[in-house]
């Protein structure tokens, strides 16, 4: 039999999931309605937060660009970010009109180095919005003390990070907001979707609205059995809202979303294991007292040490049915930010050079242990032939 192409990030889909949807087909209420309101609670009990303080949407770009109008961040301010990070980190703070300014990342956690946001803070800085790469949490002591000290918001970038913790408290839940992604590569999908938590009821009233037009009901309750309710625009908003079938679909991969942290670990711990005495750099140890999320399985290939270009092994591994991710070119490789802010990639050295040997291996609980072999086999194979 030829081997068929492992997908990589592909989801673990269930027949909840599958039914659930529809359900939501056959009921006809397939927009924003009870079961985005369901998912809420869902997810802020999971990450231990009143229900009042959790908005779903449709994107985690969604969720950081929300947050950071809630938070009062406009033209004129800073935010200083990663320089290790998905582009809609830093499209999120252009979006909202400020100014996205980058701090270098720590080579072992690939984490923003809160030394070097301590840096890079001037009178214009309005917050910080660390990145927990790859399901690792931040240095969350070392950056809410910074925020505290000088005044700054702090909006987590959570993408990676759902079930991950720091010294017993859940990423997400440490800074004003918490920004989620259940993209369809995320430990919980809903194919595109994302999630806010704040530390005020406030502001999540005030992300809902923005979410929807600026409106003050979204559809369930003005189309709903109780009687038409009268909206009114109360702001400029965005068409930001999850739909009933997204949040079905994320409800019950919620549910599932121990076992498949279970899972992962497993495959996690299993590659550190079978590939520890090949020349690349594998992934720093989950550090004391923090919960990682095992998100991601990043290796590093430096041709110098390995003998193959990082580019060349994603060749290689693809060649053998096998997809690979990298995560990520850091940000200043980008022509339309060297365009511009001017920013190049030699001024964040640590970023620079994990985004330019980085390799992502297949991670999910949808890998059967034939699947695993499989990818470690061809690892071998590349740096062993």
């Amino acid at each position: 039999m030829r081997e068929t192409f492992l997908i990589f990030g592909a989801p673990l889909v269930g027949e909840e999931e599958i039914g659930e949807v529809e359900s939501s087909m056959r009921a006809g209420w397939l927009g924003t309605g009870p079961k985005v309101a369901r998912f809420e609670a869902d997810f802020a009990a999971y990450k231990g937060v009143e229900e009042s303080r959790a908005a779903a949407v449709n994107s985690c770009t969604a969720a950081l660009h929300l947050s950071m109008i809630a938070a009062g961040i406009g033209p004129g301010d800073e935010v200083i970010t990663t320089a290790l990070t998905f582009c809609a980190t830093v499209n999120a703070i252009i979006h909202a009109g400020a100014t996205p300014v980058l701090a270098d990342i720590n080579p072992q956690t690939m984490n923003i180095e809160p030394d070097e946001i301590e840096k890079r803070i001037t009178p214009r800085t309005r917050a910080i919005l660390p990145v927990h790469f790859a399901g690792r949490c931040c240095d969350m002591d070392a950056i809410m003390d910074i925020a505290q000290r000088h005044n700054l918001k702090v909006i987590e970038d959570c993408a990676h990070a759902i079930e991950s913790e720091y010294k017993n408290t859940k990423a997400g839940t440490f800074g004003d907001f918490g920004c989620f992604s259940f993209y369809v590569t995320k430990n919980v999908m809903t194919g595109e979707g994302g999630m806010v938590l704040a530390r005020k009821e406030e502001d999540i009233a005030r992300v809902k609205i923005l979410a929807l037009h600026g409106m003050t009901k979204d559809a369930w309750r003005r189309f709903g059995d109780e009687g038409y309710k009268h909206y009114h625009v109360v702001a400029c908003g965005f068409k930001y809202n999850m739909m009933d079938i997204q949040a079905g679909i994320g409800i019950h991969q919620l549910e599932r979303v121990e076992q498949n942290w279970l899972k992962r670990q497993h495959i996690w711990s299993y590659y550190q294991k079978a590939l520890s005495d090949l020349p690349m750099t594998r992934p720093a140890e989950p550090e004391p007292r923090t919960r990682h999320a095992y998100h991601l399985y990043t290796i590093l290939v430096d041709e110098g040490t390995t003998g193959i270009h990082r580019d060349a092994f994603l060749s290689e591994m693809t060649k053998r049915k096998i997809g690979v991710g990298v995560h990520y070119l850091s940000i200043p490789e980008h022509p339309y930010y060297q365009k511009q802010y001017r920013w190049k990639p030699e001024d964040y050295p640590h970023a620079m050079q994990v985004g330019r040997h980085t390799v992502s291996l297949p991670l999910s609980p949808g890998l059967n242990d034939r699947d695993v072999q499989r990818v470690i086999q061809a690892v071998r194979d590349i740096f062993i032939p």
